[in-house]
């Protein structure tokens, strides 16, 4: 299941089943879980750990150093969790000793070609990078998020879970769950409404949801006073309340 011309270093750990094309590169420290399948002409860098079902499509580059001038060589890590799609191109880096030193991925993603994941980040599970969405350092990733073509994530942002971030659009700021963006500089644009309903969210929360991105985002109030509103409505609704939680949290200023 190995291809006659792939290098594949004796330190790598290769699980059962697993498929590597013509001209891969394997290095040192990688470990490759059980029916994962890597393509032709991958490069993946140690330390790398993938775990079961992943398929790695062409050219993709996986585990290489961070793109950050801090970085002095010190030891660190890329996580990738089961059953990821990687597809052509794609660019992942391992963590940095002043981010954490691991950056990681969760299960079942969708990172389309020429797609960039730079270091320290974390993505969650179930999301969608279309081709050439781009995340700079240190950026958080929510599961169910869906990022469109050519979209970019300045370093240090935050999207929550089930956001939607349209096309081109460039994300500054930390972004809620549950909102739709768009525009260049990303704007807010409702809820992602259509994703809610795809996964299963009741009319019900849909509605609380809606209630409280008019209060965030349209009511004209003072964040301070806005999130206090909020706090009353995440009583009897914990969709609200995870995004109070969410406005808690992060190092960036929320867009809104």
């Amino acid at each position: 299941m190995i291809h006659p011309s792939a290098v594949v270093d004796p330190a790598a750990r290769i699980g059962a089943r697993v498929r590597i094309g013509a001209f891969s590169v394997i290095g040192a420290e990688v470990e490759i879980g059980d029916d994962t399948e890597i393509g032709a002409h991958v490069v993946v860098q140690g330390p790398t750990r993938l775990g079961r079902g992943n398929r790695v499509f062409a050219f993709a580059a996986i585990g290489g150093d961070p793109q950050d001038k801090k970085f002095r060589g010190e030891r660190s890590e890329l996580v990738i969790g089961d059953r990821n799609t990687i597809r052509e191109f794609v660019t992942i880096n391992r963590g940095t000793g002043d981010g954490g030193g691991v950056t990681r991925i969760g299960d079942d993603n969708w990172i389309m070609a020429y797609a960039h994941i730079a270091h320290d980040c974390r993505v969650g599970n179930h999301t969608v990078f279309s081709n050439n969405a781009t995340l700079a350092g240190h950026v958080e990733i929510g599961d169910h998020v869906i990022l469109s073509g050519f979209a970019g994530v300045h370093q240090f942002c935050r999207i929550g879970e089930h956001a939607f971030i349209g096309m081109g659009c460039l994300v500054n700021g930390d972004v809620p769950p549950f909102v739709m963006m768009a525009s260049d500089y990303g704007r807010p644009r409702g809820i992602n409404s259509e994703g809610l309903k795809r996964r299963g969210f009741s009319a019900e929360r849909i509605a609380a949801i809606k209630r409280a991105y008019r209060t965030l985002y349209l009511s004209g109030l003072p964040l301070e006073q806005a999130r206090a509103e909020l706090a009353q409505a995440a009583a009897d609704a914990p969709d609200v309340r995870r995004l109070l939680e969410f406005l808690d949290q992060g190092q960036r200023a929320l867009v809104r």
